[in-house]
């Protein structure tokens, strides 16, 4: 049987599956006696106490393994257990409804989890995994039961989930965990993202993955092409494990271009650097030949914790990375929240449409105490290598100079503190609004460069949400409106003396390189695993054959056609790459 989704990393895994459909619990339900109310909330106490403590475990050996910023993930599980409300909720449920503890702590939590539900927001969709997990630990303490988790995993499996959270993939260690499959997610959801910083092969949006699925099944997972085999024959396991021999040969030989130029046969050179979230990635992409830093996403220092993350914490993140690349550049894209990440401490409102909603830049300018921090970390990092700062979600010039203005504020203070910084810093846009890039004209002659925003700008230009797998087959990068609109803001920044560059997922499409190469797309930004095929694509080609083939995908009707254009043209100049 073959299941066929959405590739949301690359590569192929072959191995037994470990199906996390998340048991439920048969909860026991009894009236209590006068004299047993004293006893239940004990018992509810002590089990609430244990559960802190094995996250307390967890979240250290995560902080071992995988870095701090990883191990914060936990903290949202943690707070759950310390909601007074909550714990009061339990408590008088148990005395006057005379519920004993399992019966009252599940429908407590049972009401929050509704409720958050009934919201229809994806980013508090996947809050309710978090209440959910530490439900399910708080009834197990309670019940006696033990849950064999990704934590407890003594084989190399295979992840089969409906969804993945980040406190999941948190928990997953690359030696136990080689590949995942979900049933929901698109190209551009976290659990994509996520699998490319993993650097496993994975699959998303298979719709009925867990349904079709067995317990220890033996799939092979084709992350390059979007498929999972199901308990494939003889011949066909024969034939993938000779292409992971194959993809294991080209990657050695793609990792010797590590220390070479982007540059074309007839010496065009482009930057190609890196996307990261967390300083712990940085191993990864010095391993990988990157440039740098393109992107670095900041607001992951505010999600899952029950504080705002401090300017000298954020001030010795930044110093950090920046030291550790220097002299290649780090572009630091300043707080994006909002849309799918939410900060509970911060009383986001509940909004409708999120991703249109009150987040990034915008977000920013209505809360300049908690801006004004992070610029002032982003300031004083600059001193220490080449960082460079930009601006998420612009849509116009207002709020491109409402920035600017609170950003030469921050000069001002600083300056009086007489505390360094760079005094030429350059400042960017990112480009993903539409309104962005119809006025680039504009924003063009008060930035010193542009970084185009795939993710969101195509949404938008589509009217595609990138994380529903309803419509997941609309959300398509080769459209030929989204290469319109690229080439209209490559052309605009370089007509205006700025250099653009690509931070979204399309930058690291290796079917898209040579037409971006073509439209003159001067950096590209992508994960670090994918920067040596990028690489290897842009030095096999003239950059005035790029020229051509992306003027012919210009002259075609459908992102199809440009598609099997693209393909036919890549296959052409490198028959034995992998894809």
């Amino acid at each position: 049987m073959i299941l066929r989704g959405l590739p949301a990393a690359p590569g192929v895994a072959i191995g037994k599956s470990f199906l996390f459909k998340g048991e439920e619990l048969a909860i026991p339900r009894h009236a209590l006696r006068d004299t047993e109310i004293a006893v239940e909330q004990e018992r509810f106490r002590e089990a609430a106490a244990k559960t802190k403590s094995q996250l307390a475990t967890i979240q250290s050996r995560i902080a071992e393994e995988l870095g701090k910023e990883h191990a914060e993930i936990f903290n949202a599980h943690l707070l759950v257990l310390e909601d007074k409300t909550l714990v009061g909720e339990v408590l008088l449920s148990i005395e006057q409804e005379r519920k004993n503890a399992e019966a009252a702590f599940h429908d407590v939590i049972h009401r929050y989890v509704t409720a958050l539900l009934r919201m229809e927001d994806e980013y508090l969709r996947e809050r309710t995994m978090d209440i959910e997990d530490v439900r399910k630990r708080v009834l197990r303490n309670l019940m006696g039961k033990h849950h064999e988790a990704f934590d407890d995993l003594h084989e190399q499996v295979i992840i089969v989930a409906v969804n993945l959270s980040p406190s999941d993939t948190a928990q997953m260690r690359k030696d136990r965990v080689i590949a995942f499959v979900t049933d929901i997610g698109g190209r551009t959801s976290h659990t994509a993202i996520m699998a490319k910083s993993l650097e496993i092969p994975a699959v998303v949006g298979l719709e009925k993955a867990t349904q079709t699925i067995g317990q220890g099944d033996l799939l092979i997972v084709d992350g390059t092409h979007g498929e999972v085999h199901v308990n494939p024959d003889p011949p066909t396991v024969e034939r993938f494990e000779r292409e992971q021999q194959r993809m294991a040969e080209v990657e050695r030989d793609l990792l010797r271009l590590k220390d070479l130029a982007a540059e074309t046969l007839d010496g065009h050179r482009v930057t190609l650097s890196a996307n990261i979230e967390l300083p712990t990635e940085m191993p990864s992409v010095i391993a990988h030949g990157a440039d740098g830093i393109g992107l670095y996403r900041t607001e992951f220092f505010y999600l899952n914790r029950s504080d705002l993350p401090t300017e000298e914490e954020q001030f010795q993140a930044y110093k950090d990375v920046v030291q550790q690349v220097a002299p290649d550049p780090v572009i630091i894209r300043t707080l994006d929240l909002g849309g799918d990440k939410f900060v509970s401490q911060l009383d986001l409102p509940h909004e409708m449409n999120p991703f249109m909603g009150w987040r990034a830049i915008r977000f920013c300018l209505a809360r300049p105490d908690i801006f004004k921090v992070q610029l002032r970390a982003i300031l004083r990092a600059s001193v220490y290598g080449n960082l460079k700062l930009m601006y998420p979600m612009i849509s116009g010039l207002e709020e491109l100079r409402q920035a600017n203005h609170l950003l030469r504020e921050v000069q001002g203070e600083l300056r009086r503190d007489h505390v360094p910084f760079d005094e030429q810093l350059e400042v960017g846009a990112m480009i993903e609004v539409p309104s962005a890039a119809l006025t680039c004209d504009f924003i063009a002659q008060e930035v010193k460069f542009f970084s185009i925003g795939t993710n969101d700008l195509i949404q938008y230009a589509l009217a595609v949400d990138r994380v529903n797998e309803k419509i997941a087959y609309l959300y398509d990068p080769a459209h030929p409106a989204v290469l319109r609109l690229v080439q209209q803001i490559i052309e605009t920044g370089h007509r205006y003396g700025v250099w653009v560059g690509m931070c979204g997922e399309m930058a690291g499409e290796p079917m898209l390189t040579l037409i971006l190469l073509g439209l003159g797309l001067d950096a590209f930004s992508t994960s670090a695993a994918l920067v040596p095929e990028i690489k290897r694509i842009v030095r096999s080609v003239e950059y005035t054959y790029a020229q051509e083939i992306a003027q012919e995908a210009l002259r075609l009707t459908t992102g199809k056609e440009v598609e099997a254009f693209a393909r036919t043209k890549l296959n052409a100049l490198l028959p034995e790459r992998v894809e």
